[in-house]
């Protein structure tokens, strides 16, 4: 008798793992520690311009250099992980954050910040795919670890939040740099925190880590973002067309090696699993409709409506304050609906949003923006949460950690590809405008050079030249939110097909 109970026992007492929620507030400071430095960066964007001076390019790249990084490493870290155990990659990896965090803040030139983005990208991608492999093996049981991932997504929108507000008071009193050291205190308490309360785990028979797959993998990642960024600012060259048949030639290959490999580092079954590939193209989609908004409202927030940074943090809290709201209980309406109604009507109401900033100006109204900001939350909150739920649900448990990296690959390839598409329409709009004469070359790099040439230049023309600059960029803040909520209402449309069927596991 005694034989046959234990087994219940041990998977009782795995399924309430004591400390597990303690543990889970580790994971939090990790993806805190993430969102706050994406956050604060399009906030201080204007003053790195004005202090950098860089060109119009060189800002796209610090923009996205991070994500390009992030997304070629993620499947490799998350697989590295899964390998020599996800604690102690989550901490080295945070550690090594907090110390690049510092080579940011001191970035002396564009081409040094652009380097400081892209190791801080090679830090980041140890990150998040382990905050999710370790929410899958502290939780089993899966309302418990449906409420944890609602509690982790919430916790990325308290960070944008957080990140603007703490960012914005930065700014106001000290140099832009500054709001990369915020980052030193969190990481702090995450390694202190997480090395005393989360548990080890790794796949018990992983196989080694293939250096070849990484290097493909990084290689591909990289060549077809910068290929299709290169593209979308200057058109289809000799040289775009050689990185992107470099970076699909290199992909190709990875898919292959893994295909033919016993132990591979991603393993390619996993995405005929017809929820998991739908999650994670609905992910990616989704990022990339958003990031457009996402890169260039705090510019707009401060360069056309005038705000001072911490008011302009203050002003995108609808949109956090949405996303953590709904989060929170995005489990139990997938639950009491489905997966689809709810996924689906989250990006429906995003696209909706989307479209509603079209009509931005720069005397708009804060009601309309505001409005408009916390349904783009909810309807992400809820999109995010049930889709990171579907894909943690899909894999075993031994996977998790290449699972959950590739859900982030999609989230940071979708961020780098926005940035890069619709980043382009805004700066190719804005390149545009009826400049006044005596306006300098330098004044058409970005609105934020703009700002900073008006104050050498005679009043008249300085006027005459930031007026037809913020209307030349708000003109391209319209297509880019328009093409997003395009991309968004047609995810909408894919998600309910794709995500047909799909449940979330309930306890037994």
């Amino acid at each position: 008798m005694t034989s046959t109970l234990q087994p219940a026992r041990v998977a009782e007492a795995e399924e309430r793992r004591p400390g597990r929620w303690l543990a889970l507030s580790a994971l939090v400071l990790a993806v805190l520690l993430v969102a706050v430095d994406a956050t604060v960066l399009g906030l201080a964007t204007p003053y790195i311009s004005e202090d950098l001076n860089p060109s119009g390019t060189q800002l796209l790249w610090i923009g996205d250099v991070y994500s390009f990084v992030i997304a070629g490493l993620l499947v490799s870290m998350g697989s590295l992980g899964d390998r020599i155990g996800r604690k102690r990659i989550l901490l080295v990896g945070a550690t090594a954050f907090g110390a690049i965090s510092v080579l940011n803040a001191y970035a002396t030139t564009p081409g040094t910040l652009i380097a400081a983005r892209a190791l801080l990208g090679v830090a980041g991608a140890t990150l998040m795919p382990a905050t999710l492999a370790l929410i899958r093996n502290l939780f089993h049981d899966p309302r418990e670890r449906s409420l944890a991932v609602g509690i982790w997504g919430a916790a990325a929108s308290a960070g944008t939040a957080v990140g603007p507000i703490v960012g914005g008071f930065l700014l106001e009193h000290f140099w832009w740099g500054s709001v990369f050291l915020i980052n030193l205190p969190v990481m702090v308490v995450l390694v202190l925190v997480g090395s005393r309360t989360l548990p080890e785990s790794r796949n018990p028979a992983p196989g080694p880590w293939d250096l070849i797959s990484v290097v493909l993998s990084l290689v591909g990642m990289i060549a077809v973002v910068y290929a299709v960024k290169e593209a979308a600012t200057h058109g289809l060259t000799g040289v775009t067309a050689t990185t992107a048949l470099l970076g699909t030639a290199a992909l190709y290959g990875f898919v292959h090696r893994q295909l033919t490999m016993p132990k591979p580092l991603l393993d390619m079954r996993l995405f005929r699993n017809r929820g998991f590939s739908g999650a994670v193209l609905a992910d990616l989609l989704t990022v990339l409709g958003m990031s457009g908004l996402v890169f260039f409202l705090s510019q707009y927030l401060q360069l056309v409506q005038g705000r001072h940074p911490f008011e302009a943090g203050l002003a995108e809290l609808p949109a956090a304050v949405g996303a953590v709201a709904a989060g929170l209980v995005a489990g139990r309406a997938a639950r009491r609906h489905s997966v689809r109604a709810v996924v689906s009507g989250g990006l429906a109401a995003v696209g909706v949003a989307l479209a509603a900033l079209t009509t931005l100006s720069q005397s708009t109204g804060y009601p309309i923006l505001g409005a408009a900001l916390l349904v783009v939350g909810i309807g992400a909150g809820f999109s995010f949460t049930v889709t990171a739920d579907v894909i943690l649900s899909s894999v075993p448990k031994d996977q998790a950690g290449a699972a959950s990296a590739v859900s982030e690959t999609a989230y940071e390839l979708g961020a780098a590809l926005g940035i890069a598409l619709l980043g382009s329409i805004v700066t190719g709009v804005y390149r545009g405008f009826a400049a006044p004469p005596g306006t300098p070359a330098a004044a058409r790099e970005s609105l934020g050079a703009a700002v900073e040439a008006s104050t050498t230049m005679p009043a008249p023309t300085a006027t005459a030249m930031l007026t037809a600059a913020r209307d030349s960029f708000t003109h391209g803040l319209h297509l880019a939110s328009g093409a997003g909520a395009a991309v968004l209402l047609a995810t909408a449309v894919a998600a309910w097909f794709l995500l047909r069927n799909q449940r979330l596991e309930s306890a037994p």
